[in-house]
């Protein structure tokens, strides 16, 4: 009765928790034991059991079944004031997903008369505003059945390097950022998928990925798992090896009526509706765009939202579209949407990657570059100045060219009368 006391003693006191439990039984006709009849009560005060998917909602306080999926033994540390603590972790399961179950110190060893595939009860708190674990306040066994789906390659704690075969789907160009010395470094941000899924990828060593276009199987050794953050998150260094492999991998796409409003989805579909991108300004100051798509497969539609440099890509109806690890969330009017920024991938698959050398003059847009010969344009990687001309060889991918290296371009007067010839035809077509 004091573990469900727990839930509510913030509402009445346990006397009355005891006074209400008492007056269920009897209500009952004893045809329901002392547990039973507490949860009932809890119930009748608000305070239900929820699903694991219902866990990122405000509420101060949970209380939730879970199958025992993976667990670490308890582990000492060093407090800040000198003081030891222990610290365990439990990974929980239903049918809508997966949480960390984090318990400190008496709690931690809990872990030790717990089994895989035990069904746990349990009353916890988030840290913070962070939803991804819960702190334990109370936990016990339960006999209750639950089915538990978990996607491969997330259904453990451990953060010891793996080896993987994956399809590389997208790359960031390297970005810098500074260390904990104040010196900075580089590092590349990717998404790569299997068989099981995809996976958020940082390599904190560039290079690794240097020179390897989307759309090219590699094999991936010391890859460190990151199961702190949600999804599959792997994390490379200069331990690390990332070599081409021969063999095609398929990564799975989800239903589109299987999205909901939490979670990260791979989805395919062709382009029903869309609008015209919107530029606007990030929080940041920066100018950026939007667009809305909508797209279908079969009887099914779902809405995407394209940010960034995936809103400036050319569209059309009738395109078959891919949308790699992007994240499900209420729709602005309703419904439910995935949003395709950073650390998504989006390709019009019909459009393949392929090297090219391409000259033209350098534009700039909002939040972007392009690069213009007067009959084609395309979004263009990297700095370069508003105005110049250039020869760029790279690789081209859909409408946007990631160079390997570039060289302006000296202008004669036959160049630019050829210009001036072509400004002309597009005038007059």
């Amino acid at each position: 009765m004091h573990f469900h006391y727990a839930l509510v003693d913030d509402l009445i006191s346990k006397e009355e928790f005891e006074r209400r439990v008492d007056a269920k039984i009897e209500d009952c006709g004893d045809l329901v034991d002392e547990p039973t009849a507490a949860m009932m009560v809890v119930g009748e005060l608000g305070r239900e059991h929820v699903k694991i998917k219902g866990l990122s909602a405000k509420s101060s306080l949970f209380s939730f079944f879970g199958k025992v999926v993976d667990k670490t033994d308890p582990k000492e540390f060093d407090r800040a004031d000198g003081e030891k603590g222990w610290v365990a972790t439990i990974l929980l399961g239903d049918e809508t997903g997966t949480t960390r179950v984090v318990l400190w110190d008496q709690k931690a060893g809990a872990v030790l008369d717990t089994a895989i595939g035990e069904v746990l009860e349990v009353i916890g708190r988030h840290p913070g505003k962070s939803t991804k674990e819960i702190y334990a306040l109370a936990l016990r066994k339960a006999s209750c059945e639950i089915s538990c789906a978990v996607p491969t390659g997330s259904a453990n704690l451990t953060n010891e390097p793996v080896e993987l075969e994956v399809l590389l789907l997208a790359a960031e160009p390297p970005r810098t950022f500074t260390k904990r010395d104040g010196s900075t470094g580089e590092m590349v941000e990717a998404i790569v998928g299997d068989a099981g899924g995809t996976a958020r990828l940082v390599a904190w060593s560039p290079e690794l990925l240097a020179e390897i276009s989307p759309g090219t199987t590699v094999h991936i050794t010391n890859a460190k798992p990151n199961n702190r953050a949600e999804g599959r998150n792997y994390s490379l260094d200069e331990k690390s090896t990332v070599t081409i492999a021969d063999h095609p991998v398929a990564v799975p796409f989800a239903p589109l009526s299987s999205v909901s409003d939490q979670g990260i989805y791979s989805v395919q579909g062709e382009v029903k509706q869309l609008q015209q991108p919107r530029s606007f300004t990030t929080k940041a100051g920066t100018a950026s765009w939007v667009r809305n798509v909508l797209i279908g497969n079969g009887s099914d539609e779902l809405k995407i939202v394209l940010w960034g440099d995936n809103a400036l890509i050319p569209l059309k109806c009738g395109d078959l579209v891919e949308v790699y690890h992007a994240t499900g969330k209420p729709g602005r009017f309703g419904g439910i949407e995935l949003g395709v920024g950073r650390g998504s991938a989006f390709r019009v698959p019909d459009r393949v990657a392929r090297p090219v050398t391409f000259t033209g003059t350098i534009l700039a847009g909002p939040g972007c570059l392009f690069i213009d010969n007067g009959r084609d344009r395309y979004l263009i990687e990297g700095s370069f100045v508003h105005g110049t001309d250039v020869t760029v060889k790279g690789i081209l991918s859909g409408s946007r060219i990631v160079p390997e290296s570039s060289e302006p371009v000296v202008i004669t007067a036959a160049d630019l009368l050829a210009k001036i010839q072509i400004f002309r035809q597009n005038l007059n077509p």
